[in-house]
C-alpha cells in the first residue's frame, strides 16, 4: 500500500495556508536562529528538540505582537462595547500550529523548517496541550476566549507547564488582592466585608489571533499568589484528600489542581477548595473589567459613573462556575461603588447573560449555605437579598401557589440548605439559552419551566459550533484542499459555503478523491496506533469512534456491550461473512467518579480478551485511547468512518465532537439527541444511522416503568453478554470486578442495539459527501455572530488594523501604543 503524504506535503499543496515567499522564510530563519541563540542561550550543538520548538513558537509570537498591540490599541482609541466570556474551562489544544495558520504563515514555517534541517512535525509534538479544560464546555470556550485561570488536572497531573509557556505573558502590574471567609459589619455608610484572608490573582495573557484578519484578542489566565504576609501556620492538610493538597487556604492549591464536579465533591474539602476556585476567577475578573470600564481615554479623569456599564460591558457565564460574578458584582457596585440596591440589579442583570450546558440534576450546581457563610459570608447575604426581592414578584404573580415559590427560590431547604446556582443565573441574567435546539426546548419545557413562563423572552437557542480553522484546516489539510479545489477557499471563512458540494455528489472523479483521502488518514493513524499502542490494525476496516468524556449517560457501556456481541458472533461462526472493525474509544474520567473508572475497566478488560484471540484475528480490534486531548482528536477525527453519538434522547445538551466529525467525513450512529438531530435536519436523516428512543418516547418510559430484565430475557444475545461480564469472563483474577457495573446496568440503565452500507464503498461516499456539504451550519462563526447580535448586543468591528512589518516594526509599535495604554 502507497504511503500517504505527510502533512507537511500536503501543506506545501495548500494556498489557504499562506504564501512561501523567499523573504518571508528567510526572516523566519533569521528569527528561529535569533531566538535559540538569545532567548534559549543554545547553539545546534546542544539544542534539543523542545529547545527548536521553543525558538519557533517565539519566532512565531514575533509576527503576533505588533498584531495584538494594534488590536488592544485600537480598542483603547474606539472604546467599543467588551464582551468577557467567563469559563472555569478553555479547552484550547495547542497553540502553534493554530497560530500559523490564522497568521498565513504554515507554509513559510514549513520551508524555513525545512531549510534548517528540521522536521516541522516533530517540532509540532513537542508542544502540550494546554491543561485548561476536560470537554465540550471547555472546547466550546475555546471559540472565543477571555477570562480563566491556571488549570491543572488532579488524578494524573497534566503538567502541560513544566517546561514553560512561550505564548503567555505575566502581568504582575495587574495582580489583584481577592478575598475570602472574615465577618460582615454594618455601619451607617453599609455592609462591610472585614478580617478576611487575602490571595493575590496573578494575571497570564495570551495571544489569540483571527483568521487572516490582523485581529489579536486576549485569554487572561489567572494563578494564586500568596501575600508577603502570608502565614503558613494557618494552611491545614488533609490525608483524605487527593494527593494530600486540598488545603484550608494553602494558596498556589487554588489554581494548581482544578477540583472537578459531582461525583467528584465528595467530602467538605473538596466542596471547598472547588467554590473558592470559582470565587477567586470571577472576583479577580470583575476588579479587571472595572478597571478597564474605568479607564477610558474620554476625560481625564475617565468614567465615574456606572450609568452606561451594561452598553460598555457583556459578561457570558459558561454554565454555572462563574455563577459567583452575579453577587461579586452586586457586592462591588453597592458596598464600594455605593450604588443603591435597585440600580445595582438592574446594571447587573443587563450586564450577564448565561448559558446552561446541561440538564442532568446533578451536574447543576448548588452550594451548602454553611460553606458559603463560612467562605464568603457576604455574597450569602447578598444571595438572600437578591432571592427576597425575586420570591416578592413571584408571591404577587401567584399568591397562593406555595408550590411554584419552593420550585424557583434560589435556596432550597429540603435537607441540607442549598443555593442552587442555575436558578441564580438565571434571574441575575437577561439572557438564558441551551446549546442545541432539543435542549433549548428541555430547558424551557422541564427544567427551568417556571422561569420560563415567567420571562419567556429570556430564554434563547445558540446551537453550539466548531471551528473549520483547527478541524479542517489544521487537522486535515488533505480534505481541506480538495474541497478548496471544487468550491474555492471562501468556505474556510463562510462554512455554509460547503453546501456547494452537493453538486459533487454523483461526481466519480470527486467521490475517488473524497474516499482516498480518508484513507489515507486510516494509514497514518494506523501506524500511529501501532507505535503507540502497539497493536496492528487493519486500516481496510471501520473506524468505529467513540471519544469523550466518560458518563453513564453518555453510553460507553452500551458500545461496550455491542462489543462484546460481535466478538460472540465472530467465536460462533469464524467463517461468516464480517465486516472488519476498529472500536476506538477514548476519553477522561472525572477522577471521583467510580462508574466511569469501572467502565474504562471493562473496556480495555475486553479489548486484552478480544485483542488476543487468534479466532479473531483483524476481523476485530478494540483501542482505548489513553489520555484523550485536542491533539490526539486532530489525529483520530479525520480517520473515522463511524462516530458514535449514542446518549440516551434528553440528556446531551449539544455536543461539538459530533459536529467535527461530521465535517471530516465520518457518518453518525445515533440517538436523536443534542445537536444530532440538527444535524439529520440539515443532511436528511437518511445519511445518518438514527437508533433508539426519542425524547418522548424516554418520557413515557419514565413514567411507565423501566425493567432490565424484560429485555435481558427477550434477548438472548444480550443475555449472553450480561452473563460473560457478570461471570468474570473479562476478568477472571477478580469475577466480581465489574458487579457494580452490572447492578447499574439492570436497574437504571437503557439499552437497545446496531450496517450494510460499509462494504458499498461509493454509496458510504456519496452520504460522507452530503454530510461534509451540510455542516456549515455548525460554524462556531455563525454561533458566535448570533451570541454578538441576539445577546451581547454588539456589532462586528472593522478593526482594519494593517499588519505590520514583523518583526522589525513590532518594537516601534510597541513603544508607541504602550504610551496609550
Amino acid at each position: 500500500m502507497a504511503t500517504p503524504l505527510t502533512d507537511q506535503e500536503k501543506r506545501k499543496q495548500i494556498s489557504i495556508r499562506g504564501i512561501v515567499g523567499v523573504e518571508n522564510v528567510a526572516e523566519l530563519k533569521k528569527g528561529f536562529n535569533r531566538h535559540l541563540h538569545f532567548t534559549l542561550v543554545k547553539d545546534r550543538n546542544i539544542a534539543t528538540p523542545r529547545d527548536y520548538y521553543f525558538a519557533l513558537a517565539h519566532t512565531v509570537r514575533d509576527h503576533l505582537v505588533g498584531r495584538w498591540i494594534r488590536t488592544q490599541q485600537f480598542y483603547y482609541e474606539a472604546d467599543p462595547k467588551r464582551v468577557y466570556y467567563l469559563s472555569l474551562e478553555f479547552y484550547m489544544g495547542r497553540t502553534l500550529q493554530n497560530t500559523m495558520i490564522n497568521l498565513g504563515l504554515q507554509n513559510a514555517c514549513d520551508e524555513a523548517i525545512y531549510q534548517l534541517g528540521l522536521d516541522m512535525e516533530d517540532l509540532e509534538e513537542m508542544e502540550e496541550d494546554a491543561g485548561l479544560g476536560n470537554g465540550g464546555l471547555g472546547r466550546l470556550a475555546g471559540v472565543a476566549p477571555l477570562s480563566c485561570y491556571q488549570y491543572y488536572t488532579v488524578e494524573e497531573a497534566d503538567d502541560w507547564l513544566r517546561h514553560g509557556n512561550p505564548w503567555e505573558k505575566a502581568r504582575p502590574e495587574y495582580m489583584l488582592p481577592v478575598h475570602f471567609y472574615g465577618r460582615v459589619e454594618e455601619t451607617k455608610e453599609g455592609s462591610k466585608w472585614v478580617d478576611t484572608q487575602v490571595v493575590l490573582a496573578m494575571p497570564y495573557d495570551t495571544p489569540i489571533p483571527g483568521y487572516m484578519n490582523n485581529t489579536v484578542n486576549t485569554m487572561r489566565l489567572w494563578s494564586a499568589r500568596a501575600p508577603n504576609d502570608f502565614n503558613l501556620r494557618d494552611c491545614k492538610r488533609t490525608s483524605s484528600s487527593p494527593g494530600n493538597i486540598l488545603a484550608h487556604i494553602v494558596v498556589p492549591c487554588i489554581t494548581f489542581v482544578l477540583f472537578l464536579c459531582n461525583p467528584v465533591l465528595q467530602f467538605f474539602e473538596g466542596k471547598e477548595l472547588r467554590l473558592k476556585q470559582e470565587y477567586f476567577v470571577v472576583a479577580a475578573t470583575l476588579q479587571d473589567i472595572i478597571r478597564r470600564f474605568k479607564t477610558t481615554k474620554k476625560g481625564t479623569a475617565g468614567r465615574t459613573s456606572f450609568e452606561s456599564f451594561p452598553d460598555k460591558v457583556a459578561i457570558q457565564l459558561n454554565d454555572t462556575h462563574p455563577a459567583m460574578a452575579i453577587p461579586e458584582l452586586m457586592r462591588i457596585f453597592v458596598d464600594i461603588e455605593k450604588l443603591d440596591w435597585d440600580t445595582a440589579w438592574d446594571l447587573t442583570k443587563r450586564t450577564f447573560a448565561y448559558t446552561n450546558h446541561t440538564v442532568l440534576p446533578e451536574a447543576l450546581e448548588r452550594w451548602p449555605v454553611e460553606l458559603l457563610e463560612t467562605l464568603l459570608p457576604r455574597h450569602l447575604q447578598i444571595i438572600y437579598q437578591i432571592n427576597q426581592n425575586h420570591l416578592d414578584v413571584i408571591a404577587a404573580l401567584f399568591p397562593e401557589d406555595m408550590d411554584k415559590l419552593r420550585r424557583m427560590s434560589l435556596i432550597e431547604e429540603d435537607g441540607c440548605k442549598r443555593v442552587n446556582m442555575a436558578h441564580l443565573c438565571i434571574v441575575g441574567s437577561h439572557a438564558v439559552n441551551g446549546v442545541a435546539e432539543i435542549h433549548s426546548n428541555i430547558i424551557k419545557t422541564d427544567v427551568f419551566r417556571d422561569f420560563s413562563e415567567l420571562e419567556p423572552e429570556k430564554f434563547q437557542n445558540k446551537t453550539n459550533g466548531i471551528t473549520p480553522r483547527r478541524w479542517l484546516l489544521l487537522c486535515n489539510p488533505g480534505l481541506a484542499e480538495l474541497i478548496a479545489e471544487v468550491i474555492g477557499e471562501d468556505y474556510v471563512k463562510e462554512l455554509s459555503q460547503l453546501e456547494k458540494l452537493n453538486d459533487f455528489v454523483d461526481d466519480a472523479a470527486f467521490i475517488r478523491d473524497v474516499s482516498k483521502v480518508k484513507q489515507d488518514n486510516k494509514l497514518k493513524f494506523a501506524q500511529f496506533l501501532e507505535k503507540e499502542y502497539k497493536v496492528k490494525i487493519n486500516p481496510s476496516s471501520i473506524f468505529d469512534v467513540h471519544v469523550k468524556r466518560i458518563h453513564e449517560y453518555k453510553r460507553q457501556v452500551l458500545n461496550c456491550l455491542h462489543i462484546i456481541a460481535m466478538y460472540n458472533r465472530i467465536k460462533k461462526n469464524p467463517n461468516a461473512p464480517f465486516v472488519p472493525r476498529t472500536m476506538i474509544i477514548g476519553g477522561k474520567a472525572a477522577p471521583g467518579y467510580h462508574m466511569a473508572k469501572m467502565i474504562i475497566k471493562l473496556i480495555t478488560s475486553v479489548a486484552d480478551v478480544v485483542n488476543n484471540d487468534p479466532v479473531v484475528g483483524d476481523k476485530l480490534k478494540v483501542i482505548f485511547l489513553e489520555n484523550y486531548r485536542v491533539s490526539l482528536a486532530e489525529k483520530v477525527i479525520p480517520a473515522t468512518d463511524l462516530s458514535e453519538q449514542i446518549s440516551t434522547a434528553g440528556t446531551e445538551a449539544s455536543g461539538t465532537g459530533n459536529m467535527k466529525f461530521m465535517l471530516n467525513g465520518a457518518l453518525t450512529i445515533g440517538t436523536m439527541d443534542g445537536a444530532n438531530v440538527e444535524m439529520a435536519e440539515e443532511a436528511g436523516e437518511e445519511n445518518l444511522f438514527i437508533f433508539g428512543m426519542r425524547v418522548e418516547d424516554v418520557a413515557a418510559m419514565d413514567k411507565k416503568g423501566y425493567d432490565a430484565m424484560v429485555y435481558y430475557n427477550s434477548i438472548p444475545e444480550l443475555k449472553q453478554v450480561m452473563d460473560q461480564i457478570k461471570s468474570g469472563f473479562f476478568s477472571p483474577k477478580n469475577p466480581e470486578l465489574f458487579k457494580d457495573l452490572t447492578e447499574m446496568l439492570f436497574k437504571y440503565d437503557r439499552v437497545s442495539f446496531q450496517n450494510a452500507v460499509y462494504p458499498n464503498p461509493k454509496e458510504w461516499t456519496k452520504m460522507v459527501i452530503k454530510n461534509i456539504a451540510a455542516t456549515g451550519k455548525f460554524s462556531s462563526d455563525r454561533t458566535i455572530t448570533e451570541y454578538a447580535t441576539e445577546v451581547w448586543g454588539v456589532e462586528p468591528t472593522d478593526l482594519k488594523i494593517p499588519a505590520p512589518n514583523e518583526p522589525r516594526e513590532a518594537i516601534e509599535e510597541t513603544a508607541r501604543a504602550l504610551k496609550k495604554m
